[in-house]
């Protein structure tokens, strides 16, 4: 018996990513808004104190504004559509979510570090109100670190 059949030719269909109004209601493009809303708490709550601790709050700052920007000019593309002219849209996608989430542990980590530091390091007239601040900033910040995160491995594995 001769089996004459050749390789099986796998066709290479780009992946479907949404545009519009779809974005929001598709997996895991929806966790774009939450991680803008949430992202910027975060800087409105930090700036909100001042920056009291520069070195540890200036780089939550820098991630949460420079993130909302970035991830505010992607929500964009995916509504105009600029997405469609590349196929490699997915991994881009994909890479900048992965490296954000990485970047906004870091910013959380060092947020709570502030959190702590807070309540015996800031003067007694501002210590109840940047505590309470900080905290909130700190549950923010670790809230968006998983959003970023979840978008990044859902977008893998979709």
């Amino acid at each position: 018996m001769d089996n004459k059949s050749g390789p099986t030719a796998v066709s290479s269909v780009p992946e479907y990513i949404p545009s519009g109004l779809e974005i929001f209601r598709t997996i895991p493009y929806a966790f774009i808004l939450p991680e803008l809303i949430f992202g910027c708490w975060v800087w409105i709550l930090v700036a909100a104190t001042n920056v009291y601790f520069p070195l540890l709050q200036g780089w939550v700052m820098y991630v949460s504004v420079s993130s909302f920007v970035i991830s505010l000019l992607l929500l964009l593309a995916y509504l105009f559509g600029f997405h469609r002219k590349y196929e490699s849209w997915k991994i881009l996608d994909s890479l900048y979510h992965g490296a954000t989430g990485i970047l906004y542990m870091s910013a959380a980590v060092l947020q709570a570090n502030a959190t702590i530091r807070s309540e015996s390091e800031v003067p007694a007239e501002h210590s109840p109100r940047y505590y309470q601040l900080n905290t909130a900033a700190t549950i923010f910040a670790f809230i968006t670190t998983l959003l970023y995160i979840l978008h990044a491995f859902s977008n893998y594995y979709h």
